[in-house]
């Protein structure tokens, strides 16, 4: 059975870097696509981050673009979310998502219907 899941969520002030975490059983993450999305209160999921599988291309939501960072680790079957200079407006639920290895544009990883797998989501609160 595939489980994806997230940790590293929590309160932290505003400035004060993050790092969450994506994990998985039952698959590995190197042969998929793999996004970051969040879902703020009253408000649609949005992606925010994206690494492809064959190229390792990274794509970024304007939002957020310049403070956050994606990367894998293959060796551990880890995928992370460095958040960096988090603002309040960053407050959310950070949801990590797997979709097929091929998908190599920011069209198709920004794509919510991209994705097969998804995790039940870490909440991330920024304070001002």
């Amino acid at each position: 059975q595939v489980q994806v899941t997230e940790s590293g969520g929590g309160l932290v002030q505003a400035g004060e870097s993050l790092r969450l975490s994506c994990a998985a059983s039952g698959l590995r993450l190197s042969s998929y696509s793999i996004g970051w999305f969040r879902q703020a209160p009253g408000k649609e999921r949005e992606f925010v981050a994206g690494i492809s599988g064959s190229q390792w291309n990274t794509y970024y939501a304007d939002s957020v673009k310049g403070r956050f960072a994606i990367s894998r680790d293959n060796a551990k079957n880890m995928v992370y979310l460095q958040m960096n200079s988090p603002k309040p407006e960053d407050t959310a639920v950070y949801y990590c998502a797997a979709g097929p290895y091929g998908g190599d544009s920011y069209y198709q990883l920004r794509s919510r219907v991209f994705y097969n797998y998804w995790g039940q989501g870490t909440q991330v609160t920024v304070s001002s």
